[in-house]
């Protein structure tokens, strides 16, 4: 019934996505303009962007699910346009709006799933992904009865079930409680070890917990692609916030002449220097000769979401 899909060993090894010079147009409008990028194995990438920015018709291309209108998706090496029903096979893919047979009990529809794969050892293979998802209290229900987490959980397994190597997940966290918020995210966390994970979502915090790397997107252009952990950040800038145990003034300040601007904030200052050196410690060398003692001292860096808003409302 279902056909055996066989893979050249040379086409596997490099496990990843590459994007070149994307388009993508409903009619005269670009939903996706010039978007390039490459997602290496073991990386786990955030894809960001705000309502209609483009996420969710870049990940489809990838997919295969929707046709570029130029450039080209590849996915280990091969072109979706060209083979897209090999490159479907090396993907997992939980879209936003999770396409399910509710009629169907969660062990019936991951067996069915299964099949198409044309896997070995199904029962095996259904029995570890209850497992792996937490679904084991859930399984003998129609997954029509569970709830919308459940439901989450039943989506990522069916995108795992055949062990792809590229995971693409649209707001795959999307109805979680935050108990289920923490087991999947560890399971994201396990799977991406070895696969390509790209995922999109609209929760921050999430992005800041599994990803390595941050893309945003914004009117269909990619504004910003670096390291989760530095994303968006001016590198040249220090910015340090400190509390004296005594009243300190501006013009005190001011003899730090790193220091380039001083604001007042809370109990303390907030100071910014464009100086090589390590602003704290001429905070500290001014504290000594001042005979102040320093309560607090710490570097201020913008957190994702405040990153996220400057990128995507200029």
């Amino acid at each position: 019934m279902f056909s055996k899909i066989v893979f050249s060993q040379d086409k596997r090894n490099n496990m990843s996505i590459e994007v070149r010079n994307l388009y993508k147009y409903y009619g005269e409008q670009a939903a996706v303009k010039n978007v390039s990028f490459k997602v290496n194995t073991g990386e786990i990438v955030g894809f960001l962007g705000p309502n209609g920015a483009g996420k969710s018709t870049t990940m489809k291309i990838i997919t295969g699910y929707i046709p570029a209108s130029k450039g080209e998706a590849l996915v280990c090496d091969i072109p979706v346009s060209v083979d897209s029903l090999e490159t479907k096979a090396l993907i997992g893919y939980l879209p936003e709006h999770n396409p399910l047979y509710l009629d169907m009990y969660v062990r019936e529809y991951l067996e069915f799933i299964a099949k198409i794969y044309n896997m070995s050892d199904i029962k095996d293979r259904v029995s570890d992904m209850v497992k792996r998802v937490g679904l084991e209290i859930e399984q003998n229900k129609k997954i029509g009865a569970l709830s919308k987490g459940y439901r989450q959980r039943v989506g990522l397994a069916q995108a795992i079930i055949h062990e792809p190597k590229v995971l693409i997940l649209d707001e795959p966290t999307s109805g979680l409680d935050p108990n289920q918020l923490v087991e999947i995210r560890e399971l994201i966390k396990n799977v991406g070890k070895e696969k390509t994970v790209m995922l999109s979502t609209h929760i921050m915090q999430e992005v800041e917990a599994i990803c390595d790397r941050v893309i945003i997107i914004n009117r269909g252009e990619i504004v910003a692609d670096d390291q989760a952990n530095i994303i968006g950040l001016d590198k040249s800038i220090q910015t340090v916030y400190v509390e004296f145990d005594a009243k300190v003034s501006k013009t005190q300040l001011r003899q730090m002449a790193e220091v380039q601007k001083i604001e007042p904030l809370n109990d303390g200052w907030l100071l910014e220097s464009d100086t090589k050196d390590d602003l704290r410690k001429i905070i500290a060398s001014f504290a000594q000769n001042n005979e102040l003692l320093i309560l607090t001292l710490k570097k201020e860096e913008k957190s994702l979401e405040e990153v996220f808003k400057t990128l995507t409302q200029k």
